[in-house]
């Protein structure tokens, strides 16, 4: 029998700690799956066209970053449909989907780029790079966010855990939503965040750490601006950054200061990782 991939975290539960998605949040659960296997999971909002996080397993990259080819769910048009993401073909897009999700022509000649939340960067094979180029793990990110300091989050994540990590480390990257009058791309088709959130869980970690480092294990977060105009309450600006990357600063800070933020904004208990991620009677956790 076909099991549903979009509607339910069951076949992909793995991709989060404890077999535990995070709570809070409501919205249309995606396996996303490619070329017939599972490679990480997503939290996705029809009416927003874009996901509100996904959830995955870090392994170490190898190897090029893949081209860009551009896929879509099928589940998300059709519920009988392949459950495989699917390539953009040349030509016009279904209806069906184009109603359901984000399509390319969204992104095309708007003033955002396509925002990975998990990123190809955190993933070892070929297969699973390319399985994040899905426009159901993208939002509308600012080109200084995204070719800036969002970009220089993902790539010390990479370091810290690469280095550190000794085990399993689980990541989910999510976004924060404006308060009012919220933008949207082209005509009303796909939300625009006004931040973005990571928070990574590494239960086993070596504990030779760095004093710089100290504070990134197990857990670590951040929040990073998508919007120079936000205010400076959630992520303060450093006016001596490059001009192009001037208001899109990304703070570092515990997971329980982003849970707080998160709480705050969505005005509900949102919590990222099973008990914080503090695995209660581990022997690695003694300090």
């Amino acid at each position: 029998p076909c099991v549903a991939d979009v509607g339910d975290f069951d076949p992909c539960l793995h991709f989060f700690y404890k077999s535990w998605p995070p709570k809070g949040l409501e919205g249309t659960p995606i396996c996303q799956r490619y070329n017939n296997t599972y490679h990480f999971a997503t939290l996705y909002s029809r009416p927003r066209r874009s996901p509100w996080f996904s959830g995955y397993l870090y392994t170490t990259p190898r190897g090029r970053r893949p081209k860009a080819s551009w896929k879509y769910e099928p589940q998300l048009a059709y519920t009988g449909a392949d459950g495989n993401m699917m390539p953009f073909l040349p030509g016009p897009v279904d209806q069906n989907v184009v109603e359901s999700q984000a399509v390319e022509p969204d992104y095309i000649n708007s003033t955002f780029t396509r925002g990975h939340l998990n990123p190809s960067l955190h993933h070892e094979t070929h297969n699973s790079r390319s399985a994040t180029f899905t426009l159901t793990n993208v939002v509308p990110q600012k080109v200084g966010s995204n070719d800036g300091p969002w970009e220089y989050l993902e790539q010390t994540v990479n370091k810290t855990l690469a280095a550190y990590c000794l085990g399993e480390a689980y990541i989910v990257t999510g976004i924060i939503p404006y308060k009012s009058n919220e933008p949207w791309i082209k005509n009303h088709r796909v939300a625009v965040p006004e931040y973005m959130w990571s928070a990574y869980c590494c239960p086993n970690y070596n504990h030779s750490l760095p004093t710089e480092l100290k504070d990134a294990f197990p857990t670590f977060a951040a929040i990073g601006r998508n919007d120079p105009n936000s205010s400076e309450e959630i992520v303060a600006i450093d006016q001596k950054a490059e001009k192009q990357f001037r208001g899109y600063d990304v703070r570092q800070m515990s997971l329980e200061t982003l849970e707080t933020w998160l709480k705050d904004r969505f005005t509900t208990v949102i919590s990222v990782f099973y008990e914080q991620c503090v695995h209660q009677g581990n022997p690695s956790h003694v300090k």
